[in-house]
C-alpha cells in the first residue's frame, strides 16, 4: 500500500482513514474481503466469499465514522466504494443493516454535494438515527447532477435498496428510475 493508505493492522482497529481518500480505500479493502472472503477484514472468523454480514457492515461504519472523517461530509469516492460493496455480495447476513448504511452514506453524499447542512457522520449513518430526520425531504436545493448520478448507480444492479430507492423516489419522483424498477417502487410507501 502507498504511504497515503490506512494501515492494516491484525486487530479489531484494522483499518484507520486520515482523510476520506483513504477512509474509500479502506473501503475498497473490506469490499476485497467480501469477494474473496479473505484479508485483513475477516481475519479470525469464517467468511464466504460474495456474502455481506454483519462484521462487514461494522468495518464499514467504522471506516465512515473514524474520527479523522467523522466532520467531513460523505465523499462522492466513499459513495462509489459503498455501491462497489453492495454489487459485490451476493448474499446478505447483516439484516438490512448494510442497506441502511448505504442509503445514509448516499443521501448525506446528495446533500452535502447540492450544498445542504448535514450532520455529522456519527450522527447521520447511526443505526438508531432516522434517516428522514435529517435526509433532504424534497428534491429544493439538490442538485440534478447529483441526482442523476445516483440513479446511474442504482440503474441494473442486482441488489435492490429499498431505502435508498424510497429516498429517490421521494426527491425527484420514480422519473428519475428505469421504468423496469417502477412496479417494485408502489409498494415501498405502503
Amino acid at each position: 500500500m502507498s504511504a497515503s493508505a490506512p494501515k492494516t493492522i491484525g486487530s479489531l482497529d484494522g483499518l484507520e482513514p486520515s482523510s476520506c481518500e483513504t477512509a474509500a480505500t479502506a473501503l475498497a479493502i473490506v469490499r476485497d474481503g467480501v469477494i474473496t472472503g479473505e484479508g485483513p477484514t475477516t481475519a479470525g472468523r469464517v467468511h464466504f466469499s460474495r456474502v455481506l454480514d454483519a462484521e462487514d457492515v461494522a468495518w464499514c461504519a467504522r471506516i465512515l465514522t473514524a474520527a479523522a472523517v467523522n466532520d467531513a461530509p460523505v465523499s462522492r469516492a466513499e459513495a462509489e466504494a459503498l455501491f462497489a460493496i453492495d454489487q459485490a455480495a451476493t448474499e446478505r447476513n447483516d439484516e438490512g443493516r448494510f442497506e441502511d448504511l448505504l442509503a445514509k452514506a448516499i443521501a448525506h453524499h446528495t446533500a452535502s454535494a447540492s450544498g445542504l447542512p448535514v450532520p455529522p457522520r456519527s450522527v447521520a449513518l447511526a443505526a438508531e438515527t432516522d434517516i428522514a430526520s435529517w435526509a433532504p425531504a424534497n428534491a429544493r436545493g439538490v442538485r440534478t447532477d447529483v441526482l442523476e448520478w445516483v440513479a446511474k448507480q442504482m440503474r441494473g444492479k442486482r441488489q435492490s435498496n429499498r431505502v435508498l430507492k424510497a429516498m429517490v423516489a421521494t426527491l425527484v419522483g420514480v422519473s428519475v428510475l428505469p421504468l423496469a424498477q417502477l412496479p417494485s417502487m408502489i409498494d415501498i410507501g405502503m
